[in-house]
């Protein structure tokens, strides 16, 4: 999701171009005035004028309703809409203002996501939770309760979408909260209830290590048991920070898990006594860069070669077999070792290198492998990270 002010037309563009380029298949804006209402329409023309095709999905919040009835350029233009029914209005108000969001989706047959959050949860349903739960000869914890009261709310409002008249195919479900244990509980109680998409997310992750680590377990704890089909790493930047962070979190938890292939993946040992040379980890680092820097050409031109393995070894240890594992490999010489190293393709060694130009060669001998292998590639599938 962007952070910049959406009324901002040249800063929204290239971030979403930013993201897009990083990975993301889909680009959430904030659409919270007229004025970013009014900016939808010329950045999705300059986003098409630059060749970027990205889905661009508008995130609503209090006055959805009424931007999408008083901007219709902006509603045709999004490919999706998210609505949150924890703030849409109370009582009356509540039910006008979310009807009206949802005509707009039905009669331009948009997708919609309907997104709760912790944060702002329905209040009026969690009270009516918490009183049904005093009640109760064995009350559940607060926790609990309010994971009820997220799923009843995700599920009662695609209800009324459904009867409104949005198609149950237009209808994602998303249920967001920032502790690790009640959003994987409240994603599986939702599994279990519904068929509807369910996008994944660990709200208001954090920071730094903190944030990819809760993050990493959240997901791959869901993914790993088949929920999911979009998510979103929310990490907290650091000022100026990189905002495509939080779209390559996604795509390496995706490729760990193995449902995903974005890039070829580099194995490559911590280091030892054994490898008190630094040269390995320096060759490591070049050829991780090499295949990043080249995936722009090589995605297009080989299709497929996401799925390619390098390993970059350090000693006899471990080297050879995990470099015979991977389609390309060096098994680097550790300390005391001979200095010829030895190099596999597809399993077979291939020959030795040694010398101070053993990264130029080896890179030669990745990029060969390419060339001579992916000229034909397979599409990829599963769950896209937005």
């Amino acid at each position: 999701m962007t952070d910049t002010d959406t009324a901002d037309v040249e800063a929204t563009v290239n971030q979403t171009k930013l993201l897009a380029e990083a990975g993301s298949e889909l680009v959430r804006v904030t659409v919270n005035n007229s004025e970013a209402a009014g900016a939808v329409p010329e950045i999705r023309k300059r986003l098409d004028d630059e060749g970027c095709r990205v889905p661009i999905i508008g995130d609503f919040h209090f006055i959805g309703h009424r931007l999408l009835r008083d901007h219709p350029d902006c509603a045709r233009t999004l490919a999706k809409f998210r609505i949150n029914p924890g703030n849409v209005g109370r009582g009356n108000r509540r039910d006008e203002n979310f009807t009206s969001f949802i005509e707009v989706a039905r009669d331009l047959n948009k997708p919609v996501r309907i997104g709760v959050n912790a944060g702002s949860l329905d209040q009026e349903l969690l009270v009516e939770k918490m009183d049904a739960n005093a009640r109760r000869s064995q009350p559940l914890s607060g926790d609990e309760v309010e994971r009820e009261a997220l799923v009843e709310s995700a599920l009662r409002s695609r209800d009324e979408a459904v009867s409104i008249g949005l198609g149950e195919d237009r209808i994602i479900i998303s249920c967001k909260v920032s502790r690790l244990s009640q959003m994987v509980a409240a994603y599986r109680e939702l599994s279990r209830k519904t068929d509807a998409p369910l996008h994944l997310g660990l709200t208001e992750a954090g920071m730094g290590t903190k944030g990819v680590v809760a993050t990493t377990a959240a997901l791959s704890i869901l993914l790993e048991a088949g929920i999911g089909d979009t998510i979103r790493s929310s990490l907290t930047p650091e000022p100026g920070g990189d905002r495509a962070r939080e779209v390559r979190l996604c795509q390496e938890i995706l490729q760990a898990l193995g449902l995903r292939s974005f890039r070829p993946a580099v194995t490559a040992c911590p280091g030892c006594g054994r490898t008190t040379s630094t040269f390995f980890r320096e060759l490591a680092q070049d050829i991780q860069e090499h295949l990043d820097n080249r995936m722009s050409v090589w995605k297009q031109e080989f299709p497929g070669v996401s799925d390619m393995t390098v390993a970059v070894m350090g000693c006899v240890v471990n080297g050879p077999g995990e470099s015979r594992a991977a389609n390309v490999g060096i098994s680097l010489p550790g300390t005391g070792e001979m200095p010829r190293a030895p190099v596999f393709v597809d399993g077979e060694r291939a020959g030795f290198l040694q010398g101070e130009s053993i990264a130029d060669d080896f890179v030669s001998i990745v990029e060969e492998y390419v060339t001579t292998h992916y000229a034909y590639g397979v599409s990829e599938s599963g769950a896209a990270p937005e």
